[in-house]
């Protein structure tokens, strides 16, 4: 027999249909593991019922007469940061989506959820808000936290290395497309490279850095850091980038997700990720960004700074469905569908999925990086990316492939924002 969770899951329900707080109610009543301990009609009422009830996972609609539910959900995150809010929205309200997480909320479902979906959502940010609240127990309060104020322009690209689904080899193609860059751009210009996966990073492992310092020491000091105590925590390697490690444990993590703020911690990590972007785009050229497979309001902090997310797929069913649910977000995000490069790794003819079914099925590829085991797996296990042992090696020209389709995108993205400029410039000149 399965063992029984120690608690039970207490949910609380906000919506002012009150047919749509029955549903809910007899949709949860069928999981023995779930209890909602109260339903309210308005986002002033939710956040009374939170304060009385104290919910694990709140299940918040987000128009409502009066507070709606993300002003709601704001005022829940900062006050009882325990409490996990997941956001209900009928199809069509997916200009909500990015408020949504920015004010805290934990995922989003689409009315009416099924019953299983609905579920399983409730048991993962109710582990979600476990685990947060062990490393925030374990790492202590965090130092307040000052949005800095930068007068630099703002010159460098971000490039975002990012997939729904772990395990398709995020960190290898970005730690060797930072190096791929740095040989295209040569000595003269800057390639930095975040580990953004900031409980997990092996950016590290992958160039034999020890996390001596990390992204870590920089949260506390987000509101006077300038180029200088940045270049500080950075290191230097080898090849000619520089790195900004990921934490060396997730207890560490906990300063970079917090941001240093009280209560609301998402925000400040938004607020940390945000600032350092800002800083790094002053500093570097191009900034390529290995983040975990989550979207959260750190995610989209990234997303929103980037010219171009390298979407990394492999072939197999379940990362290609994961890649098209992320290219449905994308869409509600209103991100354009140029501003995504997919690119497909471990390519190998015995797959039985072959690459242009992929792409029918996504969008069109911009890279195809071969299956090479043995040059990965090297290159893991010694700290020295394939790209630097072997540029000759198939998998190796694939990256430099890919790293010259990055160089072409992002001048024809600046050729385009400089025509754009350029247009409104003459329309402003009296004819």
């Amino acid at each position: 027999m399965a063992a029984q969770p120690a608690e039970r899951i207490r949910v609380l329900i906000v919506d002012d249909i009150a047919e749509t707080r029955e549903n809910l109610r007899k949709l949860l009543s069928f999981d023995p593991n779930i209890e909602v301990v109260g339903a309210a009609a308005s986002g002033q009422e939710g956040i009374a019922l939170v304060r009385e009830f104290r919910p694990h996972v709140v299940l918040m609609d987000i128009n409502m007469p009066g507070m709606d539910g993300i002003t709601a959900t704001a005022i829940i995150q900062k006050d009882f940061p325990a409490t996990q809010v997941v956001m209900l929205s009928v199809q069509g309200e997916t200009d909500y989506l990015r408020r949504a997480m920015m004010a805290g909320a934990r995922d989003f479902l689409t009315k009416p959820p099924s019953g299983d979906e609905l579920m399983s959502t409730i048991r993962r940010v109710y582990e979600m808000g476990k685990e947060r609240m062990v490393l925030q127990q374990v790492a202590g309060p965090a130092v307040e936290m000052a949005a800095p104020g930068k007068a630099k322009p703002l010159v460098g690209e971000v490039i975002a290395v990012f997939s729904p689904k772990g395990g398709v080899g995020c960190t290898t193609v970005a730690v060797n497309l930072a190096i791929a860059l740095q040989k295209r751009l040569g000595s003269g210009r800057k390639v930095g490279l975040v580990d953004a996966s900031v409980q997990f990073g092996d950016v590290g492992v992958m160039l034999n850095l020890q996390p001596t310092r990390s992204l870590a020491d920089l949260a506390p000091h987000i509101d006077d850091m300038d180029a200088d105590f940045l270049n500080s925590i950075m290191f230097a390697h080898g090849s000619g980038i520089k790195v900004l490690l990921a934490p060396p444990n997730p207890e560490a993590a906990e300063a970079v997700l917090t941001g240093g703020t009280s209560g609301d911690g998402a925000a400040g990590g938004a607020s940390v990720m945000g600032a350092l972007l800002e800083l790094m785009r002053q500093e570097f050229d191009i900034i390529v960004v290995d983040m975990w497979s989550w979207i959260d309001d750190v995610a989209l902090t990234i997303f929103d700074a980037a010219a171009l997310i390298v979407l990394v797929v492999t072939p197999n069913i379940p990362a290609i469905k994961s890649a098209r649910l992320f290219l449905e977000v994308a869409d509600r995000l209103n991100y354009p569908r140029d501003k995504i490069a997919l690119v497909i790794n471990c390519v190998d003819r015995r797959m039985g999925i072959r690459p242009e079914q992929i792409e029918q099925a996504l969008i069109p590829i911009a890279a195809q990086i071969p299956l090479d085991e043995q040059a990965v797996l090297l290159s893991v296990n010694y700290g020295v990316p394939f790209i630097v042992r072997d540029e000759n090696r198939p998998v190796s020209q694939s990256i430099m492939y890919l790293a010259d389709y990055v160089r072409r995108t992002l001048a024809e993205k600046d050729k385009e924002a400089e025509q754009s400029a350029a247009e409104k410039g003459r329309a402003r000149v009296p004819g």
